[in-house]
């Protein structure tokens, strides 16, 4: 847990180690590469990532001056409630965006792992895992921000939504590590009511910032691409639509407003 500093600000959560590089491959990877050796829980930033990687093993543009951070954790429980961390991921980095440029900004969540800023792409989560029979052994929770600069519009897959930068939108220019200082003590707080109360009250935030809640959108699996209304999401987190042919749940899938 976090608490706050005697000027009202976050304060680091307690017993979270915070490695900050200068460069490296992908944070993702450097948390893989700690894991064997983890005592505590850890975020790992880098100011410059030279092999990243988003869902599926797309590349993830990575210019300097943009967020690039993994927290790399031993979750409790089952594949299933490790997996929920993404929307325990979504909710703090949309708080802590919130704080960062302040009210006049629009924020909302994306299934399965994006958070978006007046309507475009500005951020993305990549979890990953690893272990045996049924259990975790670490967990990373990857977050890329673009804070400074967003891709161009035509490297991204058509119909993707739009990608926006934090300074193009807002004006306001925040640095990565100050960045990581307000959402290391937001993942904390979401992350102690999941450890209390379960996925339910994690389920009703995220609901409550979701993006086209209630509108068509189109979701495409790796074998099929299904449209309908976005009805909710389930228990476990997976997309839930309303179709022509009845009411669908889809535990994996890329979405296309």
């Amino acid at each position: 847990m976090s608490a706050e500093r005697t000027d009202g600000g976050p304060v680091w959560p307690e017993g979270v180690a915070r490695h900050v590089l200068a460069e490296v491959d992908s944070t993702n990877s450097e948390a893989q590469r700690l894991a064997p050796h983890l005592t505590q829980p850890a975020w790992i930033l880098a100011r410059r990532q030279t092999a990243a990687r988003g869902r599926r093993g797309r590349a993830w543009i990575s210019p300097e001056g943009n967020f690039f951070a993994t927290l790399v954790m031993r979750p409790a429980g089952d594949p299933v409630s490790a997996a929920q961390r993404s929307f325990v991921a979504a909710l703090a980095l949309a708080e802590a965006l919130g704080q960062a440029v302040g009210p006049g900004a629009t924020l909302a969540l994306k299934w399965p792992n994006d958070v978006l800023l007046n309507g475009g792409k500005v951020a993305g989560i990549l979890l990953e895992s690893a272990g045996q029979g049924g259990a975790v052994s670490h967990l990373a929770v990857g977050i890329g921000v673009n804070l400074v600069a967003a891709p161009p519009p035509d490297s991204v897959e058509a119909g993707s939504t739009r990608p926006v930068s934090v300074m193009g939108e807002t004006g306001v220019r925040l640095a990565p590590e100050a960045l990581l200082d307000l959402i290391a003590p937001a993942f904390a707080r979401w992350d102690a009511q999941l450890a209390t109360w379960g996925f339910a009250p994690i389920r009703a935030a995220w609901l409550a910032r979701a993006a086209r809640l209630g509108q068509q959108l189109t979701a495409r699996t790796m074998a099929e691409t299904i449209e309908g209304m976005f009805e909710t999401i389930d228990e476990s987190g997976a997309l839930v639509l309303r179709t022509g042919g009845g009411r669908r749940t889809i535990p994996a899938a890329d979405v296309f407003f």
